[in-house]
């Protein structure tokens, strides 16, 4: 009996079709097949190599965020985008009044945007808006003081300490949209905060 597609029928056909066209059939057939596999093998080869380049780029050279939350407002509203550098952090560039992304110290999940308002030995002052006393601390070594600019409405170094340089992942230093905005971004909003004011 004949049953399309089985195993038997395929063999037979292929015995015809060698005995019809001969060696340079199985020929084409290899080398049909070597260029198959070839192009898949180019193919995943290039897709490794551009996501190893691409991630090279994000973690060590920058890219292009958007910011989500009110702590930084105004200089950066919910919905921003903005350009970041990851080169300062490694060179250890970063400086006072930078705004910086890093790892948050309470949910490592999640990234915070925030501006550097003191580096290691600086003091601080180190009161929260609802504090009555003001009161001092020095930043440690290996640390820095991130503050939002929307100091009533921004979970900073004020809750949870000074921050681990490690955690920074890269600088805000550019804003794309809105296009209404575009630009280099502006300093804070309140004022020149220098370490101990």
């Amino acid at each position: 009996m004949f049953f399309p597609g089985s195993l038997a029928t395929t063999l037979k056909i292929e015995c015809i079709v060698e005995q019809t066209y001969g060696p340079w059939w199985q020929s084409l057939h290899r080398t049909m097949l070597r260029g198959i596999l070839g192009k898949t093998f180019r193919l995943v080869g290039y897709t490794i190599q551009y996501a190893c380049i691409a991630h090279c780029a994000f973690e060590y050279v920058g890219g292009v965020v958007m910011c989500s939350g009110p702590s930084m407002e105004p200089t950066i509203q919910n919905s921003d985008i903005v350009c970041a550098e990851n080169l300062s952090r490694h060179f250890y560039g970063i400086q006072r009044g930078d705004i910086v992304i890093a790892k948050s110290p309470s949910d490592p999940k999640s990234n915070i945007c925030k501006r550097v308002i003191g580096l290691e030995g600086d003091k601080i002052l180190t009161s929260r808006p609802s504090d009555f006393f003001k009161s001092h601390n020095y930043v440690p070594t290996g640390h820095v003081w991130l503050e939002g600019d929307n100091l009533q409405n921004s979970t900073d170094s004020r809750y949870y300490g000074p921050v681990p340089y490690g955690l920074i992942r890269g600088r805000i230093f550019f804003k794309i949209w809105p296009l209404s905005d575009f630009g280099f971004l502006r300093d804070s909003p309140n004022g020149h905060r220098s370490p101990g004011d």
